[in-house]
Parts: structure tokens; sequence; C-alpha cells
């Protein structure tokens, strides 16, 4: 249903995952009889996460903890970590700026040249640790770089901008744009597109043959891509409108497209409702970006961080609340639902009564804001649990 705006403009209401409760239902589970396995083309992943391709996030390292944990992360090809040869101190550097200054100094950081050698050698170190390898480029760069990765053996590629559209426009005859649906179909591994926050663009994305796609139009903690571009969607919305374009695409083509849920995720019920409103897995950044192994050392920041004419992120500090295992699956040592993501998870699934997440997807949700209020006056005074910031 439309709301006026003004007489000449309206618009739909849009719901963020503060806006939404998941509603329990007449039958609940044991957790350990939950099934949250993940399903991407012929790779099967213990939990439904990728983990953002942020420098300050995924290392080569990370990336293979993460994998032994269950859950696949994506390293970023255009970063640090493929512009020095050891990027650690450049990491100690920025987590060390001053605020006022990190911006400026990290444009110029990012500007330093790429080194071509490194992208098949972050892939070969990724793969030497026995987990999948996976690796994000913009649409701007991916012909022209993917194919090191992919000799390096690169297991999935993802194709990563603050919006990714199936039908981009140039003037400029010098700057054609990437065939998406040419160039995916002619690899011989999964792709994930994205970002995305809309039901025609997911609807088109995933008519390029992708494997998945990416949904989050500036959500991330570290984005301020809505406030710079004034644009976005609430994530609910937004991941609810893709999985109704999935389910539109596997009735025309019996292709089923995985929906990843990309960005404003803090809490294992942040999660939770994510899957319940139709998503298949979660991308997370700054959770991950609190882990004691984090490269980031607590900050993190987006690819838009360090845009050379229009930043669009923020350098955030994270914090440092645990290891990687404890954070993804515990055990928890935190009462705000920081820790152990998807041990909440799972537990969200057996207490509404849901064995698999596509079950999970068609739990009952309501519009619910005082689900974060109600009843929480003194954790909110006295800054604990569900009153923490």
């Amino acid at each position: 249903m439309e709301v006026e705006i003004g007489i000449g403009k309206s618009g739909r209401r849009g719901y963020g995952f503060d806006d939404i409760a998941i509603v329990p239902s007449r039958r609940t589970r044991d957790p350990e009889d939950v099934d949250i396995r993940w399903q991407l083309a012929e790779f099967t992943f213990e939990l439904p996460l990728m983990a953002s391709a942020m420098d300050g996030v995924v290392s080569p390292s990370t990336a293979i903890e993460i994998g032994r944990l269950g859950g696949l992360a994506c390293l970023n090809l255009e970063g640090l970590w493929t512009k020095f040869d050891d990027p650690e101190p450049i990491l100690a550097e920025i987590a060390e700026l001053e605020p006022e200054k990190a911006t400026r100094r990290m444009q110029d950081l990012y500007n330093h040249p790429m080194k071509p050698e490194l992208i098949g050698q972050r892939v070969q170190e990724i793969k030497d640790g026995g987990v999948v390898a996976c690796a994000s480029l913009t649409p701007q760069k991916v012909d022209a770089l993917s194919p090191m990765a992919i000799e390096a053996g690169l297991d999935v590629l993802v194709i990563q901008g603050t919006v990714v559209s199936a039908e981009h426009v140039s003037k400029d005859p010098e700057r054609q744009p990437l065939n998406l649906k040419k160039f995916i179909r002619e690899l011989d591994l999964p792709v994930i597109v994205g970002g995305c926050a809309s039901y025609s663009t997911a609807l088109h994305l995933m008519r390029t043959g992708a494997a998945g796609i990416l949904v989050g139009v500036g959500p991330g903690h570290a984005c301020t891509s809505r406030g710079v571009l004034g644009i976005g969607v609430p994530q609910a919305t937004a991941i609810a409108d893709a999985a109704g374009a999935r389910m539109r695409h596997l009735v025309e083509t019996g292709v089923y497209v995985q929906v990843i849920a990309d960005g404003g995720m803090r809490t294992g019920g942040d999660v939770a409702k994510a899957i319940a409103c139709g998503a298949d897995a979660v991308m997370v950044g700054s959770p991950l970006a609190s882990a004691y192994e984090a490269p980031g050392h607590g900050y993190h920041w987006g690819m838009a961080t360090f845009h050379p004419t229009l930043p669009r992120g923020a350098r955030v500090y994270s914090g440092k609340k645990g290891s990687l295992q404890e954070i993804l699956v515990g055990p928890a040592h935190e009462n705000d639902g920081t820790l152990n993501l998807f041990g909440a998870l799972r537990t969200s699934m057996a207490t509404t009564g849901h064995e698999s997440l596509k079950e999970f997807q068609k739990a009952e949700v309501m519009v619910a804001p005082a689900l974060q209020t109600e009843g929480k006056s003194l954790q909110r005074s006295q800054g604990v649990g569900m009153g923490q910031k």
C-alpha cells in the first residue's frame, strides 16, 4: 500500500529489522534437530554465512578460519591485499589514524597501484588452507582481473558494487559496460552479483545466470551511501522483495537463485529476521570485524570509504569482542546478541518450530517496532543487554 508523501509523490512504506518481529508458532523443536546448512551451486556450507569483502574483515588467514568454521569468506581483490606484499603495517596505520584524517589518508593508501601477481597469490593462499576460495571484483575491473583469480583456482566470484544493475548505460564509447549475462554464462564457476534493493533489479540480476544476488544498498554499519546519495531500501523490505523475485524467476525458469542479505545485521536476532524475510544466507562485516583475528584491529570500512572523489563510507570501530569461533558459533559470554550468531539462528528456528532454512523463510512476521523497547526501560537506562548502543 502506497503512502502519500505529497500531492505529486507517493511511495511504499519500507521496514528494517528493528521494525519487525518473528512470531512464535504452535510447534517448537530441539535446537540440535535444526538444519542451517546452506547450498551454493555444488558447495555446501555448515553456516549460511558470507564474510564481507572488507579489508578490515577478511584476510587470507581469516578466510581460512571462517571456512573451517563452516562459512564462506570473500576477499576484496582490489584492496590492500593486492596492493601491498605485506598489508599488515598499512592496516595497523589505518587503525591508528585520527578520525578527521582517516578518510584522506585512506584515499592515498588505496590509490597505490595493484600488483596483478598478488591476485593469484592471495587466492592460492586461501586454497592452500583447504577451504572454498571466494573473492570480489567490481564490475569495472572484473573482465580484466578475473582470469588471474580463476587461473589460481578461485571457486566463487562475487561481482560487487554499491548498486549493480543488469543494464548499465554509458554514452562514453571508451567505457563499454560489462555484459553481465554474457560474462557469467561463459564462466565455469558460480557468480554472485550485487548489491540490489528492489524486486525488478533483483529479477534482472537473476536472469543474468547469477548463482546468487546480494541484497542491500547502504545498510552496512560503515556505509554512508544513504546519507551521501539518499538511496536505499530498509533491509527487511529489500529482502522480501528480492525473495518475491526469486519465486517468479523459479517459476519462469526452474532455477533457484540464492538471496543473500548483505549488511545491516549486528545480532543473532537480525540474522534470524533476514532469513525469515526470505534470505538464504547473510553477508556480514562489522560483527566479524570485532573478532580478535580480524585484520582491521577492531576497525572496519567499506569498499567506497576511500573513493577518490566521493567517499561513501566511514572507518568505524567495532571493538574486540571474541574469537571468530565465539562470534559465529559460540559459546557467548555477552548477553547482547553479538556473539554466537548462528547458535542464535538455530535457537530462533527451533523456538518457532522450523527445521530448515527453507521452512524458516515461511515464518510469520509482524510489524512490531515496540519489540526493541517494550519492557526494556531498565536495560536502556543502565546501558546493558538490549539497551547497549
